[in-house]
């Protein structure tokens, strides 16, 4: 595998991106790619690059950037808005033009988690796209952050935004809080552990975000939109046993979605904590895009 650097401008902020090439990638004999997002507080230096491990061997060239404010990428920090990922993600596609050894005709976006609704709202008002996968994604963010939460909690976040909404229109500013705030893992659960002990290692990960984060989160939902992917193919997977982002959200966006599309639960599969490169649900679900990507979607 080769590794390039291959930052990119959006909205006129520099990102930091990596092309991952399969061994023998050239301009005579251009490849397809996968462009890898992450999710909530994610960064290339996780599950994309892991996604770069397992698929350039499989003759894919893989992109994996880090959204505006994360990782070495300009922009505010703390700021998680899916909206303005979407421009991130199609500002990443620009990019790949020019890469000789891309084949721009066979371009796929990989969506993890919240990235999962953002490739989804990418893609359906961008024609070079030619298929999209969701992995543990969401539909819509009201339900999808309403079922993380007790009563309780979830009370408490709303009344907090209520706040924030007047003190930025004062203030120009948002109040900063913990990520899992708004996003709640859960103590002790498999998830939260995975987060804790695997996640956590990452430079940045966990930072403080802007409640005006959520404010928009709650405000994103890529499933009344993706009906109009179509014809491009769509494949949803996901976590059986999933209590992060819960099944709903796979089903419901399957739903609202047309043909083609295709959805895989994954079996004793929770949200994240089997992202492992050699686990062997984590090489089903690449089996899986992979069978996709080759047969119904890239040729």
């Amino acid at each position: 595998m080769t590794v390039r650097s291959v930052p990119f401008f959006s909205d006129r902020y520099l990102l930091d991106a990596e092309i991952h090439l399969p061994e023998g990638a050239n301009a005579a004999a251009p490849c397809p790619v996968i462009v890898a997002c992450s999710g909530f507080e994610g960064l290339k230096t996780i599950h994309p690059e892991r996604f770069a491990r397992v698929f350039t061997p499989r003759g894919y060239a893989v992109l994996a950037f880090d959204y505006r404010g994360f990782g070495f990428s300009e922009g505010e920090r703390g700021r998680i808005v899916a909206q303005e990922w979407t421009e991130d993600v199609r500002a990443a596609i620009g990019i790949l033009s020019t890469i000789p050894e891309i084949d721009t005709q066979r371009i796929t976006l990989l969506g993890w988690g919240l990235g999962g609704g953002v490739v989804v709202a990418e893609a359906v008002d961008d024609p070079l796209v030619g298929a999209v996968v969701v992995a543990n994604g969401i539909g819509d963010g009201l339900r999808s952050t309403r079922a993380m939460h007790t009563a309780e909690s979830w009370d408490s976040l709303l009344e907090r935004l209520r706040r924030d909404r007047g003190y930025r229109a004062t203030h120009g500013r948002s109040e900063l809080t913990s990520p899992w705030d708004i996003i709640r893992l859960g103590t002790g659960t498999p998830v939260g552990n995975y987060v804790t002990e695997e996640l956590s290692r990452a430079p940045g990960f966990g930072s403080l975000v802007t409640l005006e984060s959520a404010d928009y989160l709650l405000r994103f939902s890529p499933e009344l939109v993706v009906d109009r992917l179509s014809p491009r193919p769509l494949l949803i997977v996901h976590g059986q046993q999933n209590v992060l982002h819960r099944p709903e959200e796979a089903y419901e966006l399957y739903r609202r979605a047309t043909d083609p599309k295709r959805i895989e639960m994954l079996e004793n599969a929770g949200h994240t904590e089997w992202m492992f490169d050699e686990n062997p649900i984590f090489t089903h679900m690449i089996d899986m895009i992979d069978a996709f990507l080759k047969e119904d979607a890239l040729g």
